[in-house]
């Protein structure tokens, strides 16, 4: 079979590709646009494609022309929901349009399965855990781009026949991941601020919970999304099984990295304070096993970044709205 993968320089693309091709004898496409993923991540397998879903659709279209798609992945997405009121047309551009265009070529070229990563955003300021039969009521356009893309999949199936599944993850890390982003992926923000001697920041007064997910705990779960007809029209939450507070992650990479370090608080953003999800479903469907604590996984992703070069940290030049931004992201 040809595999589909989008997003595949970033941290899920970039090891669920390795996966299919370490364990299974099929092909893998690989799409990504390299604004927020490294072409060094992008195994030489992967038949790579640099392209933007949002805007280069005739490109995309020749994509599924030249090559017959059986399953898709649709990994890619800018995740930075706590910057999504403040890049608006962007988040809803990179994360709805874009898959609207993979999901008409999903259903003209009568793809076999599509399996779209939404969020736990969907679910908003509920009350936890999150399960999946909650009615979604997201906070923050993040969200709202993911349950839009969720609803019209759900249209597609229902008029068109597209089969899919959609997986909720949450707060996936592990190698692989963009640790130079300013907005997202907080354990990498750490290990940024760690690795250039900056005290480690954290919203409001760290009492949130979370669950983590370590990055090879969710590969092969993720493959069986796929592959069983049971998952077909199945909305599925993926992830760790055990709440920490944002504090507590903290200081467990403080003694992972035995950094003399100390978090700094800086003003509360717009979250929901509490969100973790159930997981039994992906316990009864998907196989999920959470076999990695947080310690052990923040110990195999920080011996990967400690040996990175460094980069420069990504930070937007312009916000599409100033109002309400908070002092951390504006510019000095």
């Amino acid at each position: 079979m040809n595999i589909l993968i989008t997003g595949v320089a970033g941290l899920i693309g970039s090891k669920l590709a390795e996966w299919i091709l370490d364990n299974t004898s099929n092909s893998v496409i690989g799409i990504d646009d390299l604004s927020g993923g490294y072409i060094e991540n992008v195994d030489s397998r992967i038949n790579f494609i640099n392209c933007d879903l949002s805007s280069e659709v005739e490109k995309l279209n020749t994509v599924f022309d030249k090559n017959k798609i059986d399953i898709i992945y649709h990994l890619a997405a800018y995740a930075a929901e706590g910057l999504s009121p403040f890049i608006r047309r962007y988040n809803y551009e990179n994360n709805l349009i874009s898959s609207v265009n993979l999901i008409n070529n999903a259903i003209k070229h009568s793809v076999k399965r599509f399996v779209f990563t939404s969020s736990m955003a969907v679910y908003g300021d509920q009350e936890p855990p999150f399960h999946e039969d909650m009615k979604p009521s997201p906070i923050d356009p993040y969200g709202v781009a993911k349950y839009a893309v969720e609803l019209d999949l759900k249209i597609a199936h229902e008029q068109h026949g597209l089969e899919y599944t959609i997986i909720r993850p949450h707060n996936v890390y592990g190698e692989n991941q963009n640790i130079w982003d300013k907005y997202r992926n907080v354990l990498g923000i750490w290990m940024h601020q760690i690795k250039n001697d900056i005290n480690p920041t954290i919203y409001g007064d760290g009492l949130q919970t979370r669950a983590f997910s370590y990055i090879g705990d969710v590969l092969e779960p993720l493959w069986r999304a796929a592959q069983s007809p049971l998952c077909i029209g199945e909305t599925i939450n993926l992830g760790g099984i055990k709440e920490n507070t944002i504090l507590d992650a903290c200081n467990t990479l403080i003694k992972v990295t035995n950094t003399t370090l100390t978090p700094v608080f800086l003003e509360q953003r717009h979250e929901a304070k509490h969100a973790f999800s159930t997981w039994e479903k992906s316990v009864d469907m998907l196989k999920f096993d959470h076999r990695t604590s947080l310690k052990v996984g923040l110990e195999k992703m920080w011996k990967w970044a400690k040996e990175l070069e460094n980069k420069e940290q990504f930070v937007w030049d312009s916000y599409e709205i100033e109002k309400g931004l908070y002092p951390y992201w504006r510019s000095k």
